[in-house]
């Protein structure tokens, strides 16, 4: 029998976020991974994207880095990722991915790839205020931000060819 500590040790917890400048426009996400007492942090970016591409992007870069099954915590500030997961995707799906006003589902695309990622694993989900001191989204937002600078970098220092 599992002590309570190795069961919650056994767990995921993953932090994520999204971040963009001008939406549309360059974006970033972040996530870290905690298991036991490893952290893994992730980030990365899209030149012309929207905040709730990122948003979903950062769940789905962070459960792609998990290499089997897992019981996972996803903490995310995002309540458009976290009610689309646990109110509106399983309805989406059974009408051909349309919104109940019948319109095609916004980022079906990245929907369709959570949705994938998310079979894979036993996941529960919490939502937090962004920006309000919580500490693994603090983090999650400053690694959203290093992909959003990234970007802006890269654009504005191009890489030389011959």
């Amino acid at each position: 029998m599992q002590s309570t500590d190795e069961r919650s040790s056994s767990k995921v917890i993953i932090h994520t976020d999204g971040a963009c400048k001008g939406n549309p426009g360059p974006g970033g996400w972040g996530a870290t991974l905690a298991y036991g007492d490893k952290i893994k942090e992730i980030f990365g970016g899209a030149p012309e994207t929207t905040n709730n591409r990122m948003e979903l992007t950062a769940v789905i870069e962070a459960l792609r880095c998990l290499t089997r099954p897992c019981a996972v915590q996803i903490v995310t500030d995002s309540q458009y990722v976290q009610k689309g997961v646990e109110s509106w995707m399983s309805q989406w799906k059974r009408k051909n991915w349309r919104t109940s006003a019948g319109k095609p589902v916004a980022n079906r695309d990245l929907w369709e790839e959570l949705d994938h990622e998310l079979s894979r694993h036993t996941v529960s989900w919490e939502w937090v205020r962004g920006h309000q001191g919580h500490a693994g989204n603090e983090r999650a937002d400053q690694l959203a931000n290093q992909g959003v600078e990234s970007i802006t970098l890269s654009a504005s220092h191009p890489q030389m060819t011959q």
